[in-house]
């Protein structure tokens, strides 16, 4: 059955895929493949930084260039390959690991070290980090704009409307008069105060 809005398994990516769009490099399969990489490849730079492991000599410029645009500049095809090679290794990490070393061997001093792709690590240590970052990138870039966003409009309505009178209501029973803006107000404020809360969270 071809994939569509009306076939998809969740509505996430069916009839509310036009609003989640922006959530689909972050949250899709190949971001998380993303990240998986960009994980791997932090880790085989720290391992060159450091004085302690004298089996991976510290990385010319050259070779940070190249790991550095694996990490930032990450393609479709990429993640493509990577599919590709777990068709045969019926492993997701093991083939992001294979992916690097493929790009590894572009250089004679990354092809040198490329068996310290993924050295000492399990799946969950690159896993968790690369679930960590998701969420991270999905709440700054997405989320926190977006409530920063319907703040920012409510405040404008709440100055727009600020002599407005209404009756305000406790238990459904009619209390004290009040403005709109005045109540419009008091969302901004609890809004901003969850923004705060949201933006606060310790993610990595």
């Amino acid at each position: 059955m071809q994939l569509s809005s009306l076939t998809a398994v969740s509505p996430v990516d069916g009839r509310y895929a036009g609003k989640t769009s922006s959530l689909r490099p972050i949250f899709s399969e190949y971001g998380l493949i993303r990240f998986r990489v960009m994980v791997e490849v932090r880790w085989l730079q720290r391992l060159a930084a450091h004085a302690g492991i004298p089996e991976v000599a510290p990385f010319s410029a050259e070779a940070n260039a190249l790991l550095d645009s694996l990490a930032s500049d990450f393609q479709l095809e990429h993640a493509e390959r990577i599919k590709e090679i777990e068709r045969t290794t019926n492993h997701d990490v093991k083939a992001v690991e294979y992916l690097l070393k493929e790009q590894a061997a572009k250089l004679p001093e990354l092809a040198a070290v490329s068996e310290f792709i993924h050295f000492a690590c399990t799946s969950e240590d690159i896993n968790n980090l690369s679930h960590a970052l998701m969420l991270r990138e999905g709440r700054d870039s997405v989320l926190l704009p977006l409530m920063r966003q319907i703040a920012e409009a409510i405040r404008e309505l709440a100055v727009k409307f600020a002599d407005v009178p209404m009756l305000s209501r406790t238990h459904g029973q009619p209390a004290s008069p009040t403005t709109l803006g005045k109540e419009l107000a008091n969302v901004v404020y609890r809004l901003e105060r969850q923004i705060k809360q949201v933006a606060g969270i310790e993610l990595l």
